[in-house]
């Protein structure tokens, strides 16, 4: 697997998305084996969320980070663990040690002069200075897992379902076991917590309420703005994702909630926020 952390003179660099270069770690049997600077291509959280997926980085050890680059970098498939500072080299292995404590998104301000533009398929349409700014929602630090697997490699198959039992998601259709490193913040926490003491080849089945799975919705992080102040908006339905963009160039994907007449709503909150979640979990196999 290979891991990327934000990089400035030999430390954790501390602002996710104004980064200019990565160390990224390749990790074998659970230690670092190799590591090599990574210049950052393209501004804002989404386009350095996708790099690092083209890259093929697994997971990102970083300090601080908003909400919006959480999300995109969720969407891609990689793993979080924020809230690190100091020595990058000494960060990983504490990470993979299953030692460092993920504090989400812990983004702690906001810019006043914030606007706003949304684009689907990859099409611009342009801006407005009304959208208000940030995170999308903090989350403090979660409570550190402990178990025998924590800090090792573990590969499990599972299957993710809502309470009326609509499957949300599945390795099994996929083909693959999923692999992480338990207790790195990788995962949801009560996902890490549920295969923290499983024993190889075990089957369990776990009920997440939001606190451990995707927290709460953030009414905060709901938008509502004139149609006509988005230049572009009309194009756009209701379930559609699009962008929001700061006058920083930091940019957080958002999806289309609402839209009548005169106005359109945008939410920034994670689509699984506020939802109990249930998982069948196949402990498939522990690396040392």
């Amino acid at each position: 697997m290979k891991i990327a952390v934000p990089y400035e003179d030999g430390t954790v660099f501390q602002h996710f998305g104004h980064t200019e270069q990565f160390k990224v770690y390749e990790i074998d049997g659970g230690k670092a084996v190799s590591a090599g600077l990574l210049r950052a291509e393209g501004s804002g959280h989404e386009a350095l969320a996708a790099f690092l997926k083209e890259q093929g980085v697994d997971a990102v050890i970083c300090g601080g980070i908003g909400g919006g680059a959480e999300a995109a970098l969720r969407q891609q498939g990689i793993g979080l663990c924020a809230g690190a500072s100091g020595d990058a080299d000494e960060a990983v292995a504490a990470y993979l040690r299953g030692e460092l404590e993920n504090t989400g998104a812990n983004c702690s301000h906001h810019s006043e002069e914030q606007s706003c533009g949304c684009h689907e398929d990859e099409e611009e349409c342009g801006g407005c200075e009304s959208c208000g700014g940030g995170c999308g929602g903090c989350r403090g630090c979660a409570p550190a897992i402990e178990g025998k697997n924590v800090g090792k490699t573990c590969r499990t198959h599972y299957t993710g379902t809502f309470n009326d039992g609509t499957v949300f998601d599945s390795s099994y259709v996929r083909g693959e076991p999923l692999e992480f490193i338990c207790g790195a913040g990788m995962m949801i926490q009560g996902f890490d917590a549920a295969v923290a003491n499983m024993e190889v080849g075990q089957t369990l089945q776990v009920h997440l309420m939001p606190s451990e799975a995707y927290g709460e919705a953030d009414p905060d992080a709901i938008l509502t703005v004139e149609i006509s102040d988005v230049p572009g908006a009309e194009e756009v339905s209701v379930g559609d994702r699009v962008y929001l963009q700061n006058s920083y160039g930091q940019q957080q994907i958002v999806r289309v909630s609402a839209k009548d007449e005169k106005t359109i709503t945008f939410d920034a909150n994670h689509e699984m926020a506020g939802k109990e979640l249930n998982f069948t979990i196949e402990l498939v196999e522990v690396l040392d």
